[in-house]
């Protein structure tokens, strides 16, 4: 079975003889209490990386947006969250609205739409706070990052960033050679920000492979997170296996992340090539999560399906634009360039049964 539906992208694994050892899972204390000492350093790696100040680690992005929500709500302030921002971020957003803040949505990556919001909104004298997606695979486009700025700056708001889909993918100064840009510290790296204004949330589970969220961000507000963190209160922080194995996704991305990235793009380029040759190709980016320009009258359900029996297992997302699915498959770095050709021959195959 030819499997096109891990978002592992850069096919980073973590068998345990490859991590430091560990002496226990978890100290049983919440991370309010005690925090291991070593996790400092690392999460200094990290925010790094990333082009931020400071960072501190939850065991998953729906501990760490319940929390930075409810932190933010705290300051007086306004969310307008993008049409299309991921599910598990938006029901931070809900819960921090259920608690008293106030929650507009606003157009998907339109930074004009969200201006005219925020000023009509001006009299009410709370900050404004954007929410969105670093990078939307849906659309196959990176956020607005320096327009969304823009926005917030001159009422002293921020902009809060799910970069899960951009680290470890995206990096600094892309080029013919480096498609996605080096490093993959994600969208402030892509945008060449930096700003103590935005706030990055990220899983590490699809570019690093490891169950583990992130919160980066200026020094202050990373303090004042963790000062006022319900979670860290009443939620066992992260494991150290996972602490161990994120540790182990930075050293594979310092020695050799470049060249997985970039053997990721050829791969991803090989794909579109095909998908070209059969008429089928959208524009877009190299982004690993590829969906193929089905013709209006091609079921994705039914073209998945016979895939499915030929022996190759894909995805169906649901579009922006309404309920209607569409066909998706997730590429990563581990995969091999006849394993790309026979995915399309048999999507070709499974068209032709279809029509």
């Amino acid at each position: 079975m030819l499997d096109f539906t891990s978002a592992r992208y850069l096919g980073f694994r973590h068998p345990s003889r490859s991590l430091r050892p560990w002496s226990q899972l978890t100290t049983g204390k919440p991370a309010a209490l005690e925090t291991p000492s070593e996790v400092a350093i690392f999460a200094r790696r990290l925010a790094d990386l990333q082009g931020c100040e400071c960072a501190t680690f939850m065991p998953s992005t729906l501990h760490l947006f319940f929390d930075l929500f409810e932190v933010l709500r705290k300051q007086e302030v306004i969310f307008y969250i993008d049409a299309a921002t991921y599910p598990i971020v938006r029901a931070g957003a809900e819960r921090a609205a259920a608690r008293g803040a106030l929650l507009r949505e606003i157009p998907h990556h339109d930074p004009i739409a969200a201006y005219r919001m925020i000023e009509a909104d001006e009299d009410a004298g709370l900050r404004p706070v954007i929410v969105a997606d670093g990078f939307c695979p849906i659309c196959n486009r990176s956020i607005p990052l320096q327009g969304y700025l823009e926005c917030v700056a001159p009422f002293n708001g921020w902009v809060v960033v799910d970069d899960t889909q951009a680290i470890g993918i995206w990096g600094h100064a892309p080029s013919p050679r480096d498609p996605y840009g080096r490093g993959g510290g994600g969208s402030l790296r892509l945008h060449a920000v930096q700003s103590p204004r935005v706030i990055l949330g990220s899983s590490l589970a699809k570019g690093f492979g490891v169950p583990l969220a992130v919160l980066s961000g200026s020094a202050s507000l990373i303090r004042c997170f963790e000062a006022l963190s319900e979670m860290r209160v009443h939620s066992s922080p992260p494991s150290i296996a996972a602490l161990r194995a994120a540790e182990h996704a930075l050293l594979i991305n310092q020695e050799c992340g470049d060249r997985r990235r970039r053997r990721l793009a050829g791969l991803v380029s090989r794909f579109r090539s095909n998908l070209h040759g059969l008429g089928l190709d959208r524009l877009g980016s190299l982004f690993p999560v590829q969906m193929p320009a089905l013709e209006g009258g091609m079921d994705p359900v039914r073209v998945q399906r016979t895939l499915l029996a030929a022996g190759v297992r894909t995805l169906l997302v649901q579009d922006h634009a309404g309920p209607k699915a569409r066909l998706a498959f997730i590429l990563n770095a581990s995969q091999r360039p006849e394993s790309i050709d026979k995915a399309t021959t048999a999507l070709a195959a499974g068209l032709s049964s279809s029509g």
